[in-house]
């Protein structure tokens, strides 16, 4: 684990991205206009730079599976729930994470 990079200022940058990107990407699912897939496709990246940055330990569990789903088709609305749901329970996670390295 990156302690460095599971810092809140940086960990609150990350997600600062994905609550601009997801709320895109809502809209674009609202209107069907076909911008989703390469939003989610953007947000894919975004997590995958998250978890890279910040060490597997970040991931939720079965999030190696879920990212599979979610990068199988990208498009659908399932798969950005699912992305959602994997930002929140990363988010968890990081701070569990900075909590228990500062107690260490």
């Amino acid at each position: 684990m990156n302690s460095e990079a599971i810092a809140k200022e940086k960990v609150d940058a990350w997600f600062a991205q994905w609550t601009s990107l997801q709320a895109a990407i809502h809209t674009a699912h609202d209107a069907r206009n076909g911008l989703a897939k390469g939003l989610m496709e953007d947000a894919i990246e975004l997590f995958e730079q998250l978890v890279q940055a910040a060490g597997d330990e970040v991931l939720p569990i079965n999030g190696i599976e879920r990212l599979a789903f979610i990068k199988a088709k990208p498009g659908q609305y399932a798969c950005y729930r699912q992305l959602d749901e994997l930002f929140k329970e990363t988010k968890k996670r990081t701070a569990r994470l900075r909590i228990q390295a500062s107690k260490s």
